[in-house]
């Protein structure tokens, strides 16, 4: 899976998102594996929902940017700071939705 990351990183430009591909999905599955063995599966389960629901939230984020980027052409502060309570908003909506579920 970490390789299938890094491989994505690659393919992708500019080449500084590699690392990002290729560490972020190591660094949430030591953290699930971790909470597995220090605080159970429910536990990990619910960190596993959260990051999941985060992801979702920063896609969103990410694509609004981008929308927001090439729509009006701001300078990147602008749009990324405009937007920042939209990925907290679907974040929070998609946890609170989850929470019930």
């Amino acid at each position: 899976m970490v390789s299938a990351f890094a491989l994505a990183g690659d393919v992708i430009k500019p080449k500084r998102f590699a690392g990002l591909f290729g560490a972020a999905p190591s660094v949430a599955l030591a953290s699930i594996l971790l909470a597995v063995k220090t605080q159970g599966r429910t536990y990990a389960a619910t960190e596993a929902r959260s990051m999941i629901a985060g992801s979702a939230a920063f896609f969103v984020y990410s694509l609004s940017v981008y929308w927001i980027s090439v729509r009006y052409k701001p300078s990147a502060i602008v749009s990324t700071l405009s937007l920042i309570s939209l990925w907290i908003a679907v974040a929070f909506g998609i946890w609170i939705t989850l929470l019930r579920g």
